[in-house]
């Protein structure tokens, strides 16, 4: 589809971006992991606004982790589309961009621990 030129048009970003969200819901009604990091975003996120912990880490993290996501989804779906049958080569694709998605999820945790673990702490041990 072609573009009216101009880059700040707000009917043009209106667009993009109800594609966007049509990506985005694609991938919570038909990726399990994707659902599960969204909740466990959400949760990270709610955590640390009640134990008042830095948020910006923290929902960068969860930010990163959901990008990946979806970028893994897309990816998964190109490969399928280019080589239905299977290949060695469309196998590393999808590996790797589900190993990006894991190394992610990894420093998420680490990244809630050391924001988190603290303060979570303190609340449960009552100090």
């Amino acid at each position: 589809m072609r573009s009216d030129g101009s880059a700040l048009s707000l009917k043009r970003w209106w667009r993009s971006a109800g594609f966007a969200w049509a990506g985005v819901r694609h991938a919570y009604r038909s990726q399990a992991n994707f659902r599960i990091e969204v909740w466990a975003g959400a949760l990270a996120l709610t955590l640390a606004a009640v134990l008042r912990a830095p948020l910006a880490p923290v929902a960068l993290a969860c930010a990163l982790v959901l990008a990946l996501e979806l970028v893994n989804t897309a990816l998964e779906a190109v490969v399928d589309l280019a080589s239905p049958e299977l290949h060695p080569l469309a196998r590393v694709a999808k590996d790797a961009a589900a190993g990006a998605v894991l190394v992610a999820a990894s420093g998420a945790l680490v990244v809630g621990l050391a924001m988190l673990g603290p303060p979570l702490w303190g609340w449960v041990s009552g100090r």
